[in-house]
């Protein structure tokens, strides 16, 4: 069969056709791999196909997002192409609806495979960008928390002759649920507390500062020790039950310095050590934790703390962490080497427990909040050097 010279000019046209259409996709592909923003990138292939072949509409299912007009699922004679990432899972699906006067042929379709290519490579790209960036925002949000967190601890000591104080806390992750605080009340008697609100991070860390309000204007509004628990126990306890969830265990104690007594009321708390000439003693629980069930009471028990005493109270994160046979530092242990460190001073002390802490760990992971108090009193009973300790 002989070519006319019609022939020729006709497969001339379609030659130019498919290098312009070549041309096009490959300004599409420079135009969606440019885009940042996942919407840019869809909407840059869409138009592309809309334009280029003059169809009426093109559309992407996930997330929706439509050019020109597009038949309503379940979308009768259109073009559908799912769209995969480069491990196969689905991203999304590509549905062209075609001129009805001309039909999509062989080199139309591959027009729209290729810009569906150079699309699931932008989606996926896409994607990942605002991941990064969401998770660039959440780091930062964090940051920002673990910082005013810790600006709520205490960050410097009352001044009390004769005394050494000092407080030490590290989260397990960004922020926490551990809490401790300490207030000079106006008779001068100092009051301080330890919690540990139930789980870890920063659902904790919000209850914990809830509670940090609650206690400082219980604190100061001359209740007992033990009515301030039982008063937080029911705010905790109305809160609902998702508060609930996240119940707080605590050890209140209240410092006369000068009679050298102290007060202590414990919810459900690690128990507190006492050492003095008379050996350790073990400040357990005498209430239940607070949040978890209404209307408990709580009784508050006073001790002597004389020259020489110091005293350590705790969160769990210290005795339940565990080494690489995933075996526990123990309370038996924390005691042992509470009574037996020989530094003076509560920093000096915290530092050698955490020191202990970690050793014994041996590499693993911490796997909770760890919050510890130590309060020392001076063995001859004179002002110590540096009364006003902290443990950051």
């Amino acid at each position: 069969m002989a070519y006319t010279a019609e022939d020729s000019s006709i497969g001339l046209i379609a030659l130019q056709q498919q290098v312009a259409r070549l041309q096009a996709l490959l300004e599409a592909s420079r135009q969606i791999h440019a885009a940042v923003r996942l919407e840019d990138a869809m909407n840059v292939a869409l138009q592309t196909i809309v334009r280029e072949l003059e169809v009426q509409g093109a559309y992407f299912t996930a997330p929706p997002l439509t050019y020109g007009d597009v038949p309503p699922a379940p979308f009768e004679g259109c073009l559908r192409l799912p769209i995969y990432d480069k491990d196969g899972r689905d991203l999304t699906e590509l549905i062209v609806a075609p001129n009805p006067a001309q039909p999509l042929g062989m080199y139309e379709e591959d027009f729209v495979q290729g810009v569906a290519l150079q699309a699931s490579v932008a989606i996926e790209n896409a994607r990942y960008h605002e991941r990064n960036v969401a998770w660039v925002r959440l780091e930062q949000d964090l940051g920002a928390a673990r910082t005013v967190q810790r600006s709520l601890l205490p960050q410097t000591m009352p001044d009390l002759p004769g005394y050494r104080l000092a407080v030490r806390s590290s989260a397990c992750y960004e922020v926490g649920g551990d809490y401790a605080d300490i207030l000079t009340l106006p008779s001068g008697d100092v009051m301080m507390v330890v919690a540990d609100v139930a789980g870890k991070g920063l659902a904790s860390a919000i209850m914990s500062t809830a509670f940090r309000s609650a206690f400082r204007a219980m604190a100061t509004s001359g209740l007992s020790l033990a009515d301030i628990a039982v008063r937080l126990n029911q705010e905790h306890w109305g809160e609902g039950a998702e508060a609930r969830l996240r119940y707080v265990t605590a050890i209140f104690l209240k410092l006369d310095a000068k009679a050298g007594r102290i007060e202590v009321v414990n919810a459900g708390h690690s128990p507190g050590f006492l050492a003095d000439a008379n050996g350790l003693r073990q400040i357990d629980a005498g209430g239940r934790p607070l949040g978890i069930l209404p209307g408990p009471q709580y009784a508050s028990e006073t001790l002597d703390f004389p020259p020489g005493a110091r005293l350590l109270l705790y969160t769990d994160g210290l005795t339940d962490q565990v080494n690489e046979k995933d075996e526990e530092f123990g309370a038996d242990r924390l005691a042992e080497e509470f009574v037996n460190c020989a530094v003076p001073g509560g920093k000096a002390i915290l530092d050698h427990l955490w020191e202990r802490v970690f050793r014994y760990a041996d590499g693993v992971e911490q796997g909770d909040d760890m919050t510890a108090l130590v309060l020392c009193r001076e063995a001859d009973g004179r002002q110590s050097d540096n009364p006003e300790e902290t443990a950051w």
